[in-house]
């Protein structure tokens, strides 16, 4: 038991400086495509994660032989660390608060949507679901 707590700390701990390191990438090579007040790095770090978990998840469905501290590694522990949607959150009601209406809209609906999409894309490529 504590072994596995203590690898879902460390995933957490790893999945969370990647989310920094991506969000801030993202927000700072994309402004001249994109708003400055539209959260980018949050939504590619929600979209990468929603694709990985869907593959990891497709991936270990098919595959009972993995470990399940690996599993709970990097589904609970990285992927928990690394996505980001308590961030969507804040970053949503920040553009409502701002008066940024049709931004917050298009936000939600494509992180949506995309992640949506994402993991079933994700599930599809390593199973037969």
């Amino acid at each position: 038991m504590f072994s596995d707590l203590f690898f879902i700390f460390l995933g957490g701990g790893i999945g969370s400086v990647f989310r920094y390191q991506i969000s801030i990438l993202g927000e700072k090579s994309m402004y001249y495509f994109f708003d400055k007040s539209y959260p980018l790095g949050t939504f590619i770090v929600n979209i990468l994660g929603s694709f990985a978990i869907g593959l990891l998840y497709g991936y270990f469905y098919e595959n009972i032989s993995v470990n399940e501290t690996l599993r709970l590694f990097l589904l609970v522990g990285f992927l928990g660390g690394f996505t980001t949607f308590s961030s969507f959150s804040l970053d949503t009601f920040k553009l409502i608060q701002s008066g940024e209406i049709t931004i917050a809209f298009l936000y939600i609906v494509a992180s949506i949507v995309l992640a949506l999409g994402f993991t079933y894309f994700g599930i599809k490529m390593t199973s037969n679901l």
